[in-house]
């Protein structure tokens, strides 16, 4: 396998890539706006924040009519994904005027029924409480000499017939410093606990 990161990372770019092969324009900075689907980013609600993912113009007219705004559907400065693009800067602030009028969770009570695509941004707490997370056992504890455990994080890749094996904890300061120097250095305990009194270890 030949896999060089900085490739993956221009890889990960998809879309923003061929806007750019395809038109000679470098894209410009959006924050988390989606370049050319609109609305496509995070919103401010009451108590946090969400993410809008309104991929076609039913979800947008759907989201819409959970808004209280039918009307916006059938703007014609919103009516078409197009156009929403091409206005994004007049959609925008008034969806955000709206998502704050109601918790995260309510919004996303309110949208998945209407089957607009959303979810709520979560900090690292509320994302390690979510029942999926949990359910995939992705926080690990492993046993720790001065802790009793070191919680980790588990490897995402699932193995079925050769599982990721967690051996042991992180090691305290210094824990294997003669072992390295043994192993990889040849050194004796003598040289190793001069090393010491001479402040080096």
């Amino acid at each position: 396998i030949d896999l060089g990161l900085l490739d993956v990372q221009v890889a990960c770019l998809a879309n923003q890539n061929l806007n750019y092969l395809t038109t000679g324009n470098p894209p410009t900075r959006l924050g988390n706006a989606h370049p050319n689907i609109v609305p496509y980013q995070d919103f401010p609600t009451a108590d946090g924040d969400m993410i809008l993912a309104v991929g076609n113009d039913s979800q947008f007219a759907s989201l819409c009519a959970a808004c209280g705004h039918p009307e916006w559907a059938d703007d014609p400065r919103f009516s078409r994904n197009a156009a929403r693009v091409a206005h994004r800067e007049v959609l925008i602030p008034l969806l955000a005027e709206v998502t704050r009028s109601r918790t995260t969770q309510a919004w996303i009570a309110l949208l998945e029924q209407a089957g607009v695509p959303c979810g709520p941004i979560n900090n690292l707490a509320e994302a390690f409480a979510d029942p999926q997370i949990q359910a995939r056992e992705m926080r690990i504890d492993l046993p720790h000499p001065l802790s009793g455990s070191a919680p980790g994080v588990a490897n995402p890749i699932r193995l079925s017939e050769s599982p990721v094996e967690y051996r042991s904890a992180p090691p305290t300061l210094g824990q294997h410093t003669e072992a390295v120097l043994q192993s990889l250095l040849g050194l004796d305990a003598a040289q190793i606990e001069a090393l010491r009194d001479r402040g080096v270890l």
